[in-house]
């Protein structure tokens, strides 16, 4: 529910909770006063499991973006650390174990993705990039369990949803991911420690690892920590937020195109228009206000501006403008704008050809073989706008159209071309 913008005294709080970022707060109260009274830090972290942030992260991230913008310090942070362990939270089975050099490589890699978001540098409230590796993997193991290990209680662990839901379903829980909520929670009183850090945010799946570190700096020094939690999101039906047919809707460019980006965001269903554009884009509120009106057909004019400005925040305008001009191109002139994902295939291949199960899966509008064949039994392949009933058909040379490529189609909505290698 849309809370008045007047609710709280600090700027922060008064904007995410209008646009509806705020799940659950340790202290609200407590919370709004210390925003109120000055610069405050915070911090949002994730484990680099993976070289890319994914849209499923972004609704935290975006938590972060607004609070540089009223004037405080994010820090943001990988577990370099944690990520060794893995995080146990509503997870069935133990995460599969990175090395150190994947680990490193997913770092950088992240801190690519953070950026699009969020200012770094050296100026009062710009974001710096912390690695928890830095000051876990110094700690002696028998000093640590003597120092902070009297603090945390396995009732207290087996009271957390995350916990109870990986028993309830007979799942194994090692000895290695009860470790994972004490690092978690010591992260955040040395956090506050060393840069002075007061508030921890992320999804609501957190909050019994982020509420940790708030009851462990009570105990061991006295003082109040606050975490702030998001909710997770679905769409309107029911499904999960940044997941597609083909994976996951990635935040680097290179594991998914602004195109893809601008496209996923464009399908959005209608009743989730306004809440996305409050969420993933920074328009005023007031122009928001006024494209939740809109109904019928006029609804795909403010699904185009959620794209636009989504895919702006992520990649930059030009590539948001492109990605536009690429799907009005395609889909309103029935043309092919210059964006689309595209893959290039030496001569000979097409010379012989290629079945149309192979082109779907090798352009990426699909995963696998069985939903390629799905596709072709439904009606939904296409190749250069043509329906195709056979899956074994093959794609040739004389597919190629005068401007060089074979367009590849599932449904209305999913293209791609293929190429002949240069």
């Amino acid at each position: 529910m849309t809370q008045h913008k007047s609710q709280y005294k600090s700027d922060f709080l008064n904007i995410i909770s209008e646009r509806g970022f705020i799940h659950q707060c340790s202290n609200m109260d407590g919370l709004d006063a210390k925003l109120a009274s000055g610069v405050q830090s915070a911090y949002c972290g994730f484990d680099p499991t993976g070289k890319s942030l994914h849209i499923g992260h972004l609704v935290p991230v975006m938590m972060m973006h607004w609070f540089q913008k009223t004037g405080h310090k994010p820090y943001t942070l990988v577990g370099g650390a944690t990520a060794m362990i893995g995080d146990p939270s509503f997870k069935d089975k133990t995460r599969p174990l990175l090395t150190t050099e994947d680990i490193q490589a997913n770092v950088e890699s992240i801190k690519e993705c953070y950026a699009q978001f969020i200012t770094y540098g050296t100026g009062k409230n710009d974001a710096e990039m912390l690695n928890n590796a830095d000051w876990i993997l110094k700690l002696n193991y028998m000093e640590f369990l003597r120092d902070y290990g009297t603090y945390f209680t396995i009732n207290r662990m087996l009271s957390f949803d995350s916990v109870k839901l990986r028993l309830d379903r007979e799942q194994p829980l090692t000895f290695l991911e009860f470790n994972y909520m004490i690092m978690q929670g010591y992260d955040f009183m040395h956090l506050h420690q060393t840069r002075d850090i007061v508030l921890q945010m992320g999804g609501s799946d957190q909050w019994g690892n982020m509420i940790n570190g708030v009851d462990l700096t009570h105990k061991k020094l006295g003082k109040e920590l606050f975490v702030l939690t998001c909710p997770l999101l679905t769409t309107a039906s029911g499904g999960k937020m940044g997941k597609t047919e083909g994976g996951a809707v990635w935040l680097r460019g290179d594991m998914c195109s602004p195109y893809d980006y601008w496209q996923y965001w464009r399908n959005t269903e209608d009743a989730d228009v306004g809440r996305f554009l409050k969420l993933f884009t920074t328009m005023p509120m007031d122009e928001i206000a006024k494209l939740e009106q809109l109904k019928d057909a006029e609804i795909n004019e403010a699904k185009k501006i959620l794209a636009f400005e989504a895919t702006k925040l992520c990649h930059g305008e030009q590539a948001a403008l492109e990605a536009a001009e690429t799907a009005r191109m395609t889909f309103e002139q029935g043309s092919v704008g210059d964006n689309l994902p595209f893959i290039e295939v030496p001569e000979d291949i097409l010379k012989t050809g290629m079945s149309v199960i192979d082109a779907l899966r090798e352009t990426g509008l699909v995963s696998t073989n069985g939903e390629a064949k799905r596709l072709v039994q439904g009606g939904g392949a296409k190749i250069n706008d043509a329906s195709v009933s056979d899956g074994a058909q093959l794609v040739t040379l004389s597919d190629m159209t005068g401007d060089g490529y074979i367009k590849v189609s599932s449904g209305k909505k999913k293209h791609a071309l293929i190429k002949i290698r240069a």
